[in-house]
């Protein structure tokens, strides 16, 4: 009944299923198996009647051919004392006992010539007998299939031979092979059971295959299939994202053209059905699209020199897990932007910074003008100019790029409103930097102090130590006396979101994670490690980019 309905619910569609097509070819397979059973069972019929009853003519031949009085009726005729005709008579009674003791269609004698000159079949006399590849006229029995007339017959040749030994003649003893229709009849009832039986088993298979194809492929059609596929390949090659399915054995199974770039496998001719971890990608990558447990929200990943953002969900399908998919998408721009900003909050906090130390001082010396001590003020611009002078020459002496000794000039005046006290280390040696150089340098530079700062901001002698050289690449080292970073933290602080400190509008958590990211982009690293101070110790490393002027005085 599963059938019928399959195949006429194909039909209703306008084509069939894919289940009903399987059907149909099941039910081809099991009629082209049924045939070959019923061809290949004549066959074996005809070979078990071949091996039987030419086991019987090569009795019933020998039987003739060693009467004595066959022997004796040829020897008159070879001597010319018996006429033909006579002798074909006596010979025929000869043959008819073979055939009396067989189931021979045929016994006939023939001559040396190859002519028949007796025979149970009284037609067949002078006629030539089908020896086919007999070599019973040299003297050998032969047993092999010959025609006779429109039948095909087993046969065995056996040579009279005489008391002195010379060959006499032949007697060739035939069986004609049963009809088809002899063969089926006789057949019959066995080949009806054995092959009813595996109609029985092959419907039932098939049946069992329809029904699971039918549930796999959701009662679709090929056609609809075929759709479905065209589809998913245009929308998995159309979103600008990528997306990177990975099985449970940890093998690639979807991966479109997005992903392919970003992850920087382009030129792989097929990364799908290969494992994750055979495509050069880094560890933590590796981890991120394979790895079991927990789902995985906007981790971020630097892949080459792309930061990617990562989002893995695990897919299922009926309760049964299949693997996982990842989504990626590309936020190296974006991190561009960030810096940027990053580097602009940073001066505008530096501007504010100054701009209120310059708002009190304005503030003191108002108040001095108003009480007429114009000794006062006079000392207090000369101190305030000095010092600045100090500050400006310290850095500039040590630092030659002016972008950056300008950061470090301002950031000194942030220090000294928080109550905290900027040192420039004097082994300090910085050349004129490449811009690209600067602006990352300046980034990296501006956060370290920040969360320096920060830390220091309230302990006792607050102080923040900075030390710069650069040569093929950029050492950096900030170090405070604040509280430090605990051990199960050192990691922490540079994900993105984390902080110890309040939150503020526009988030926390960004500097450090900034700062790693463009070391690592850049191919170097940063790592914090315990002060000597009490507090923490920040180092950071990155080739640079563009030449350098290596005339910084010592």
């Amino acid at each position: 009944m599963n059938i019928v309905v399959a195949l006429r619910s194909g039909w209703r569609r306008g084509e069939l299923t894919l289940a009903a097509k399987v059907l149909l070819l099941q039910l081809a397979v099991v009629a082209v198996l049924l045939v070959s059973v019923g061809v290949l069972s004549v066959r074996q019929s005809n070979a078990d009647f071949a091996e039987e009853q030419g086991a019987q003519m090569r009795s019933v031949a020998e039987y003739v051919a060693t009467l004595p009085p066959v022997r004796g009726q040829l020897q008159l005729v070879e001597d010319g004392d018996l006429p033909a005709s006579t002798n074909a008579r006596n010979l025929a009674q000869y043959a008819d006992r073979g055939t009396s003791l067989s189931s021979a269609t045929d016994v006939s004698v023939v001559s040396l010539d190859g002519d028949v000159i007796g025979s149970t079949d009284p037609s067949r006399i002078g006629e030539p007998a089908d020896l086919s590849d007999s070599d019973a006229l040299e003297g050998r029995g032969w047993t092999g299939d010959v025609s006779v007339g429109d039948d095909r017959a087993v046969a065995h040749h056996a040579p009279i031979i005489a008391e002195d030994g010379d060959l006499l003649g032949l007697v060739v003893a035939e069986e004609t092979y049963p009809s088809l229709a002899d063969q089926v009849a006789t057949a019959a009832p066995d080949l009806a059971l054995y092959l009813g039986l595996g109609a029985l088993l092959g419907l039932g298979g098939t049946w069992i295959v329809a029904r699971m194809v039918r549930r796999s492929t959701r009662g679709l059609g090929t056609t609809e299939l075929a759709n479905l596929a065209d589809q998913r390949e245009a929308l998995l090659h159309a979103i600008r994202e990528g997306v990177v399915a990975v099985g449970t054995e940890g093998r690639v199974t979807v991966m479109n053209d997005a992903a392919r770039a970003t992850l920087g496998v382009a030129d792989d001719p097929d990364p799908v059905g290969r494992a994750v971890d055979e495509l050069g990608l880094d560890p933590h990558v590796v981890a991120l699209l394979t790895g079991e447990g927990a789902d995985v929200e906007d981790a971020v990943a630097l892949v080459g020199t792309r930061v990617v953002v990562f989002n893995r969900g695990r897919a299922s399908t009926r309760g049964r897990g299949i693997g996982t998919v990842t989504t990626l998408r590309d936020r190296t721009e974006l991190v561009s932007l960030q810096s940027q900003l990053s580097s602009n909050l940073s001066i505008t906090d530096t501007l504010r910074a100054q701009t209120h130390e310059f708002d009190n001082r304005l503030h003191t010396i108002s108040g001095l003008v108003q009480l007429e001590e114009y000794d006062e003020v006079a000392a207090l611009v000369g101190t305030l100019t000095e010092h600045r002078a100090e500050v400006s020459e310290r850095v500039s002496k040590r630092l030659h790029d002016p972008a950056v000794a300008a950061l470090v000039i301002a950031k000194h005046a942030v220090a000294e409103e928080r109550g905290v006290t900027l040192e420039l280390d004097p082994g300090s040696r910085l050349p004129a930097l490449a811009p690209a150089d600067v602006a990352d340098l300046t980034t990296v530079l501006g956060n370290l102090i920040d969360n320096a700062v920060d830390a220091a901001a309230g302990a006792a002698d607050a102080l923040v130590e900075l030390w710069v050289l650069a040569d093929d690449d950029v050492r950096v080292r900030v170090r405070d006396n604040g509280p430090g970073v605990p051990d199960e933290l050192r990691e922490a602080i540079f994900v993105r979101g984390f902080s110890t400190k309040p939150e503020v509008l526009g988030g926390r958590g960004i500097g450090l994670p900034l700062v790693r990211l463009i070391c690592a982009q850049r191919g170097g690293a940063v790592t914090v490690e315990p002060a000597d101070t009490g507090g923490a110790e920040f180092l950071v490393r990155f080739p640079l980019a563009g030449p350098v002027e290596q005339d910084v005085d010592p």
